[in-house]
């Protein structure tokens, strides 16, 4: 059943497909007529084209049944390749047989060279005006592009820092010649050397962007950085765990000192993509102390002398109000965490947090709220003819908000470090 009908479907499209074959033959096919009036024909029509042309002078034709013969010889294979191309337009022509030989004689071959080379001087000599017309523009453009370039006050005015504006006269004069160079080559007639000089710059800066991947990395996170500004001269930042004051930004990196006196030095690109940590953009900062007390003591009453002992504390701002806390870290003994706010303009942020957990701890111990001392005291009575003994303060004397100021010295410092070397990209504090 299935082979009937396989045959039966094979049966049927074979007409159609003979249609179609019929259909596709092509229609440039072979005439099976031998007309020698056709052939006279094309042989006027070759006979004609050759007269035309003094480069086919040594070319002779022949045409029997559509084929062309060709014979002579030619001083040049561009010649020859013309001459089929012109041939084989010929209504009628079936096939050419080629017989062209290139010419071995030394005079014809120079004269040809000389034709040649006189027909592009020719042409060179026609196109000098345009040649000179645009090695003026681009020479115009050129100058145009350096003068804007060196114009300090205007890119001062455009530009936040001296970095922005050096890379912005740059560009200006990369763009003038880029611009110079396709105008003055457009106007010289030569797009093919145009196009492909921008193909071959295109491969070299797609090359130059993987080779120096880093180094362009670089480039515009300092860029950005330049930009952005997350940080001024003097400021204490931290970035990826280094602490330090900021000395200067430069094309290179960003240099810190940090509070023991050492130089760091960052990459750009490490600063842009890291988490960055300013200390001194927000004058307010809190400082949080913890204190261990005890648990069998009024936790309430321990707590309220903290606040109270906070708000006496003279380098504590009064708003936002200090805050404390308790925080149990097992049976033996109790946190208390407290926290207050200075103003770090005139104010050293770890002298005054050291200054407050000394009197937070002076007053819980005078009220007894710290917890007792696991150890054995030893207490020797000295006779009664020798020297008293002196008593121990009540409470320590405080120490003047003077005291808690920045490091004279360390600032000195920074000041030494900060000498304006022309590299700074950062932008003073105002």
């Amino acid at each position: 059943m299935i082979r009937a009908l396989i045959l039966l479907l094979a049966l049927w499209a074979a007409p159609m497909a003979l249609a179609q074959t019929a259909a596709e033959a092509p229609s440039g096919a072979i005439s099976t007529r031998d007309d020698a009036a056709t052939d006279l024909a094309i042989l006027n029509r070759i006979g004609t084209i050759l007269a035309q042309v003094p480069e086919f002078d040594g070319i002779r034709a022949q045409v029997d049944a559509g084929i062309v013969t060709l014979s002579g010889e030619v001083a040049e294979q561009p010649t020859l390749q013309r001459l089929q191309g012109m041939v084989g337009r010929i209504e009628g022509v079936v096939a050419i047989e080629d017989r062209v030989t290139l010419s071995t004689d030394l005079g014809t071959r120079l004269g040809s060279v000389r034709d040649r080379f006189s027909t592009r001087l020719t042409a060179v000599i026609a196109g000098l005006p345009f040649v000179m017309l645009g090695l003026a523009v681009g020479a115009v453009i050129v100058l145009a592009g350096g003068w804007v370039s060196r114009r300090e006050r205007l890119l001062a005015g455009l530009a936040p820092n001296p970095f922005i504006a050096g890379f912005l006269a740059q560009a200006i004069r990369l763009t003038a010649w880029i611009v110079a160079l396709v105008v003055a080559l457009d106007l010289m007639g030569a797009r093919a050397l145009l196009g492909t000089l921008l193909g071959a710059a295109g491969i070299f800066g797609l090359s130059l962007s993987f080779a120096a991947r880093d180094t362009i990395e670089g480039f515009v996170a300092t860029m950005l950085l330049s930009l952005r500004q997350p940080f001024n001269p003097d400021d204490l930042i931290e970035v990826n765990g280094l602490r330090g004051r900021v000395i200067r930004l430069t094309s290179r990196g960003t240099t810190l000192l940090t509070l023991d006196g050492n130089h760091i030095r960052i990459p750009n690109q490490i600063i842009y993509k890291a988490v960055l940590t300013n200390f001194t953009r927000n004058p307010e900062r809190r400082f949080i102390v913890e204190l261990t007390i005890d648990p069998a003591a009024d936790l309430g009453r321990a707590r309220d002398l903290v606040l109270k002992a906070l708000a006496g504390m003279e380098f504590v701002l009064k708003r936002p109000e200090p805050v404390a806390w308790l925080d149990a870290q097992g049976p033996d003994h109790v946190v208390i965490r407290a926290g207050g706010w200075v103003s770090q303009d005139g104010t050293d942020f770890d002298l005054a947090r050291g200054e407050a957990f000394r009197l937070l701890h002076h007053a819980l111990d005078a009220k007894g709220f710290l917890p007792p001392e696991p150890i054995h005291r030893l207490r020797l009575e000295q006779p009664e003819d020798s020297p008293e003994r002196p008593s121990r303060p009540s409470r320590p004397a405080d120490r003047r908000l003077s005291d808690l100021g920045p490091d004279a010295a360390f600032e000195e410092m920074v000041e030494r470090e900060r000498v304006d070397d022309g590299r700074d990209l950062l932008t003073p504090r105002g």
